[in-house]
Formats: structure tokens, sequence, C-alpha cells
């Protein structure tokens, strides 16, 4: 293992850990590849294409790409191992997803790393776990359609000493929280999609400012 798997303690990243994220950089690169197809990577799976000519093909280019994480990567076994691990759900449904804390999934077309500007903002749906699968689909299927904003996150299976419950929590993400308009339009939609209880709005800089870190104090910029 090279020096750039080593902790400052000298001791190695523990091999779980470096081997879900190379899965879920190998996700994002399989994503990146499927939409030059105009395709994504949940339809394949729900439409029951068999990955593992696809996984062998992209392995090779990411591989060569990232060669730090394919080691780590191999470890998860051959190609038919890896469509294996997508055709259970892995990185599909949020309750079948352990590799990873979040599945995202990005609005065609929409620009890389869009949901994390600092003048970006979100909508935040928390549900319990056994309803979060079903409502991860609407959001995931209403953002590849356009008909919300520019991205969208939900909460796995994975465990995040992080969480304070064991809700889940669907992100819904604007360009921009200062548009009002489209805001309130995505607000909507979701409205559309059966999300009527009032949610809160949550703007990136406040968060990228700790302000939703301090005990007892939320920090919700629109409420509908």
């Amino acid at each position: 293992m090279s020096d750039d798997c080593i902790t400052e303690s000298g001791e190695e990243i523990m091999t779980e850990e470096l081997t879900d994220l190379a899965f879920g950089m190998f996700t994002i690169f399989m994503e990146q590849q499927l939409e030059k197809e105009e395709t994504c990577l949940y339809r394949e799976v729900e439409a029951g294409t068999d990955l593992t000519a696809r996984c062998e093909t992209l392995l090779a280019a990411f591989t060569e790409e990232y060669p730090p994480l394919a080691p780590a990567l191999a470890m998860l076994g051959t190609a038919a191992d890896i469509a294996g691990l997508y055709a259970a759900g892995e990185g599909i449904v949020p309750t079948k997803t352990t590799k990873s804390y979040w599945i995202q999934q990005g609005r065609p077309g929409a620009e890389t790393g869009a949901t994390g500007a600092e003048e970006a903002g979100k909508w935040l749906i928390f549900l319990a776990p056994e309803d979060v699968d079903a409502a991860w689909q609407k959001v995931r299927n209403a953002t590849v359609a356009g008909t919300l904003g520019i991205g969208a996150k939900v909460s796995t299976a994975k465990e995040n000493e992080d969480s304070r419950d064991d809700r889940k929590v669907i992100y819904v993400f604007t360009a921009d929280w200062a548009n009002e308009e489209d805001v309130m339009r995505v607000r909507e939609e979701l409205k559309n999609l059966g999300f009527v209880d009032r949610i809160g709005y949550k703007r990136n800089l406040d968060t990228y400012a700790g302000e939703y870190r301090e005990k007892g104090k939320r920090v919700t910029y629109y409420s509908v």
C-alpha cells in the first residue's frame, strides 16, 4: 500500500473504508459515462440490464485514471461481482446501500459540483426508514426528468455516527437560494409528488458557516 493510504499515526486506513471509497468513486465514474449515453445507473439496474461487460470496460479505464484506488476496488472482486452489488441495490436503493453514506443524483446537464456551491441551497425531507426508498425513487426520477432542482441526495443504511436519530433525509437542491421563485417552484413540485407536510430549506452558505451545528439552534431560511 502506498504512503497515500497511511494515516499520520502510521497505521493503514481500514480496508473496508478504502474499499467503500473506491466503490463510491467508481460509481460516480460510471454515472458520468452513462450520462454521456443519455442513461443512468438506476435505469439500467431497474431494467434488469447485465452490467458485467460495462463494469469490465470501465474498470480498466478507472484503473488508468485512479491508480491509487484500483487495489482497493479490486478487493470487491471481479466486474461480475461489482455488477452484482448494483443489481442487489447497492448505490441504488437507500435501505440496501451500506458502502456510502449518500446516494446522489444530479440533473442531466447540471454543472458538476453545482449542489455544493455556496449560493445553492436545499429542501430537507425527513423520513422514517421504511418510507425512504419509495420517496427517493420519486425525487430521483423527477430530478432526472428535470422537474425539480439541480440535484438531490439521500442518506442510506450505512451507519453514521453523526445521525441524531434513525430517520433518513432527502436533500433537494436548487441553484440559488436567493431565487425565491425557483425555490418555491421546486417546493410546489415536491407537493405534487406527495410531500405536502411542512419542510425547511437551508442555504449552503449557512451550512459551511457551521450554523446548523450549534446546540439548540436551527437555521431554516424558508419553511413551507
